[in-house]
């Protein structure tokens, strides 16, 4: 049972992470892990940005479009969609 529990020991450890001895390379690793970080951060931060960008000029694009048929339509019509009801349909008034 012990060579078990020790054989499953040794497997845990082989994916553990570690931090190195010598002393430049730890701190190597860290402004590596620091520069992989900002990394990220930086191309997240454009990214979104872009994303912004687009949708704007995307709105700003259709909106440019639908403007001249605004303008053909006659102030004072109302459109709209009607439905008729008929009086059997109606709740019952007391």
């Amino acid at each position: 049972m012990f060579t078990r529990a020790s054989a499953f020991n040794q497997f845990r450890t082989l994916f553990a992470p570690r931090k190195p001895r010598h002393p430049l390379v730890r701190v190597a690793v860290g402004l590596l892990g620091l520069a992989i970080l900002a990394a990220m951060v930086f191309i997240g931060v454009f990214v979104g940005a872009a994303m912004i960008l687009v949708g704007l000029a995307w709105k700003l694009l259709a909106s440019r479009k639908t403007v001249g048929a605004r303008r053909a339509a006659d102030a004072n019509v109302v459109e709209g969609e009607y439905r008729v009801v008929r009086k059997s349909a109606l709740p019952m008034s007391r």
